[in-house]
């Protein structure tokens, strides 16, 4: 029982820890990637659809990215989608295409991007921090049943205290590199 509960919270700051990598990921550090239109979605009859299923995302060159649309009805749909993606991308039209210029990296837009990624960090502490004190409930509820003991119990959440703990620091070390990153380009 207690060993489900483990399993259970690893495996959801497992994806805590995935989540943050992919989110982080998407940031740019000055040269064109598809991947940084990774988490664009666009509502397309009535369903929330990721922009890679409308179009083909290509490089253009190291500072542009190119967005072939296969329904061209939707060219404002996803240049709003971009715009509102919080990755400070300005969309051009162009025909049946969008054109998207990556600005090269100021040191005010750096700042600015650290600050983004340093509150996506706290944002996935506290995701963490929170499956803790679910689990911490779930323990405290099969002691207040009496299925475990007061020392499964504290045993329990010692184990998971160490998992969070480690969750935290691949968060933290996660953000370090992608901070070093952004600052050396």
């Amino acid at each position: 029982m207690i060993n489900q509960i483990n399993v259970k919270t690893c495996e959801k700051m497992k994806i805590c820890v995935e989540t943050f990598k992919n989110s982080i990921n998407n940031i740019q550090t000055g040269r064109a990637s598809p991947a940084l239109l990774n988490n664009v979605y666009i509502e397309y009859f009535g369903v929330k659809t990721s922009l890679y299923q409308l179009s083909n995302i290509t490089v253009e060159n190291s500072h542009t990215l190119k967005i072939n649309i296969f329904d061209i009805s939707i060219t404002p749909l996803i240049k709003k989608a971009i715009l509102n993606s919080n990755l400070d991308l300005n969309p051009i039209s162009r025909g049946k295409d969008i054109l998207i210029i990556i600005p090269t990296l100021t040191e005010e837009r750096r700042k600015k991007l650290v600050k983004i990624i340093r509150n996506d960090a706290e944002n996935s502490r506290i995701s963490i921090r929170n499956i803790r004190r679910d689990a911490n409930d779930q323990i405290k509820k099969h002691l207040k049943n009496k299925i475990i003991s007061e020392d499964d119990e504290y045993v329990a959440q010692t184990k998971i205290q160490n998992m969070t703990n480690d969750y935290i620091k691949q968060i933290d070390s996660i953000l370090l590199k992608k901070e070093m990153e952004l600052m050396q380009c």
